[in-house]
């Protein structure tokens, strides 16, 4: 073993060790989508005397996080999402009715002197005396507020407020008869301004309106006791204390207490987005996931060790350990998994086994074709010439991951870090792990004696087919280009006839999931919520004996008036799904989802066009075009939703597909180095019979895992499996059938120049 191997495999093993430790200690934090509870996306809004900012937005967040730890939730999350909105997450809420109505009141206690009732049963504008024959103060600027029991009060302006309350909390007097009520603690100044309140009050006879004070909440009378007889004129309640009482019941008391102690907000807030997710629901995506790695993995290894024999099971090993590696660094860094997120780490497995692929295929190359003495010698020359296309489509794929970082929201976004993460995982895996134990195997004199077991002493059956057979595709350029074309027009026919179904959070409005204890047709629930005044509702079956329900933007009532409506025709129901978004969030998710494949397509070109040609990049750009519309195309037909799961599935295709491009461009340059002047239709057919074995043996083990999720992932998984094997059969064609032939084209229209060996 020589020095290289050795730093490697020590390398190797501290990582492995490290991972494994951190698996162990370090839990990894699970999104709301697979442990369930509420999402709340809150936006705070100007008012006439005050501004949104971040400030404003950051002293909002500090009276939200007051009020969350009141309410007790396990692992609450509150962070700002740019300028003025704040995302709150509450595992385990399944009630996002009470906890936005806790978190979005704007919460101003303020505490009035009651002048009297609007019959003008008490005035206060003149000069009478009291007990003790001293003027009253005039009768400051009032308003009128209905009290509890609805008769008018007319109230003074506010003597206390919030600011001035140390502490609330709601109590329980059984004896006493007062029942839930909350009590408050004045503080500061505050206990002198209620006793000069109270006093002030207490100087009108029992009975009289005037002797009651008013407690106000967002411009509402919660309650307005009269002061007690024992009190005298002028002195008041001293003990800075007071009790609010009404019919409250113990959840309005400790929410109101809670109101209380959390302080006012400094502006108001609107809910934006509102995602509620049930825990059966996440658990059965994430045992359904678990299924789907498991048995795809299973398979993907099977696939490579009966093609790769001995290579093949190292590399599987290789996969166990990036899987691993993955783990611990989403622990480590804290990374929240999602359950697109988990559909990505899923996915990077079968992106793990490309890089895998690559070095075999080039050390059967070297060993078969180009005479290399052993099989040691083949499998460094192929981890030596394979490393360029590795590179260059892992960083293109990472070009994806980041974008759907810093453009997407929510659980896309946790899709980007899961996938950035399985890529460079993949990455040390197959360049570090699986080198390490291939080259120790290679050395063995067993192995030796017998290159064959290595797996890559041989050139394999697609590529003995592929020589014997000698393809000319390139010949006639123009008729794949034809065929890419009449696929254009069929997707576009089906966006043109049938629509775009954007998803509810494109387009504003609300989705909710209903687990049913048998099948429910959907149209009958969808005649029926037309009678109820919903029209616009659009119901679809979810599985065996699931439904959903779309519809425009609704208030939690009329929500609730679905849910009636559905239980009467479904029987027994279970909310498993909520998610409302408002319209001007769908409008801007929109339009950050038009941008993000924008520059998309824009970094691939400015990559590719860096790394090659303007002509290479160009060409894998309109490929990769080629794919988005052929893929939206599709769900168009199928009548699929184009949502954020969706958009993932899009730019990860898009990541997916570059990597063939970027693999047989790598290899055309190289060509072109070795034999300066060939045409570049020869060269290019050269390339697709060296590099097409590598496109089938990668595409063949991300199918058995995107297969896997489609068929045991669940409903939620379905249409992200689906469209993400569409993208894998597209751009397995386009990359070598739409890109190469662009490429081909662009370059007979290119004016000549010196060669160069750089092409």
């Amino acid at each position: 073993m020589n020095r290289s191997v050795r730093v490697r495999a020590l390398l190797a093993l501290a990582v492995i060790a490290l991972s494994l430790y951190l698996a162990v200690t370090v839990p990894v934090r699970l999104g709301l989508d697979l442990r369930g509870g509420t999402q709340l996306v809150l936006e705070t809004r100007p008012t006439p005397t005050t501004d949104t900012g971040p400030e404003a937005t950051d002293r909002t967040l500090e009276v939200l996080r007051g009020r969350i730890d009141g309410l007790g939730v396990a692992e609450p999350t509150l962070v700002r999402s740019g300028q003025n909105r704040i995302i709150v997450e509450l595992p385990g809420v399944q009630d996002p009715k009470r906890a936005a109505d806790v978190l979005g009141r704007t919460a101003q206690l303020t505490f009035h002197p009651v002048l009297g009732t609007t019959d003008g049963t008490t005035d206060r504008t003149t000069d009478r005396t009291d007990e003790a024959s001293r003027p009253l103060p005039k009768r400051p600027r009032e308003h009128v507020l209905p009290d509890e029991s609805g008769t008018p009060l007319r109230l003074g302006a506010a003597a206390l407020t919030g600011e001035d309350v140390k502490e609330a909390a709601a109590r329980f007097d059984q004896q006493g008869g007062a029942g839930w009520h909350v009590t408050v603690g004045f503080e500061g100044d505050g206990r002198a301004g209620w006793a000069r309140l109270t006093g002030e009050a207490a100087c009108h006879p029992a009975g009289d309106p005037a002797r009651r004070v008013a407690i106000v909440l967002d411009d509402k009378v919660i309650s307005s006791p009269q002061v007690d007889p024992s009190v005298a004129c002028r002195t008041g309640i001293r003990d800075g204390a007071t009790q609010i009482t009404g019919s409250f019941g113990p959840e309005e008391a400790r929410e109101l207490s809670l109101l209380v102690n959390g302080g006012a907000l400094p502006v108001p807030v609107e809910t934006v987005e509102q995602r509620t997710v049930g825990p059966t629901l996440g658990a059965q995506a994430i045992t359904a996931s678990a299924w789907a790695a498991a048995i795809g993995t299973a398979l993907t290894s099977l696939f490579i060790i009966g093609v790769y024999r001995l290579m093949g099971l190292l590399a599987a090993v290789g996969l166990v350990c990036y899987g691993l590696v993955s783990y611990a660094a989403l622990a480590v860094l804290g990374a929240t998994l999602t359950l697109p997120g988990l559909a990505g780490f899923v996915l990077a497995i079968g992106m793990a086994v490309d890089a895998n692929v690559l070095v075999f295929e080039r050390a059967r190359e070297e060993y078969a074709l180009r005479r290399r003495p052993s099989a040691r010698s083949a499998l460094s020359a192929g981890f030596r010439n394979a490393f360029s296309a590795i590179a260059d489509s892992n960083i293109t794929t990472l070009i994806a991951a980041a974008l759907l970082f810093f453009l997407a929201s929510g659980p896309v976004r946790g899709f980007g870090v899961t996938l950035g993460i399985g890529v460079l995982a993949s990455m040390f895996s197959a360049l570090v792990i699986t080198r390490v134990l291939a080259e120790i195997a290679v050395s063995r004199p067993r192995v030796r004696r017998r290159p064959r077991l290595t797996g890559i002493a041989t050139t394999g059956a697609v590529r003995d087919r592929l020589t014997r057979r000698n393809p000319r595709l390139m010949r006639r350029p123009h008729r794949w280009l034809a065929v890419s074309a009449t696929a254009l027009v069929l997707a576009g026919s089906g966006i043109a006839v049938r629509g775009i179904d954007l998803g509810v959070e494109f387009t504003g409005g609300r989705l909710i999931e209903y687990a049913t204890t048998s099948p429910v047709d959907p149209d009958r629930v969808r005649t029926a919520l037309a009678d109820t005044g919903f029209p616009r509702a659009v119901v679809r079956s979810s599985g065996e004996t699931g439904l959903t329900v779309r519809t425009d933007p609704l208030t939690n009532a009329e929500e609730t008036e679905v849910t009636g409506t559905v239980r009467d025709l479904a029987g027994r129901v279970d909310k498993v799904r909520d998610e409302l978004v408002g319209p001007s969030l769908g409008e801007e998710l929109r339009r950050g989802a038009l941008i993000a494949l924008a520059v998309a397509l824009g970094a691939q070109f400015v990559y590719l066009a860096a790394r090659f040609r303007w002509v290479f990049g160009t060409a894998a750009v309109v490929a990769l075009a080629h794919d988005v519309v052929i893929l939206v195309g599709v769900f168009a037909w199928l009548g699929r939703p184009v949502d954020g799961v969706f958009l993932a599935a899009l730019l990860t295709v898009i990541g997916y597909s570059v990597n063939d491009s970027v693999v047989l461009f790598d290899r055309v340059r190289e060509l072109a180095r070795r034999t300066p002047g060939a045409p570049l239709p020869d060269l290019t057919d050269r390339a697709i019979v060296q590099t097409l074995p590598r496109t089938v043996n990668t595409g063949m083990g991300a199918a058995f895992i995107l297969t896997a999720l489609a068929v045991l992932g669940g409903s939620s998984l379905t249409d992200f499996s689906l469209a993400l094997l569409i993208g894998l059969v597209v751009g397995t064609y386009s990359s070598v059938l739409t890109a190469a032939p662009v490429a081909i084209r662009l370059h007979h229209r290119t004016p000549p120049r010196q060669p160069s060996g750089r092409t």
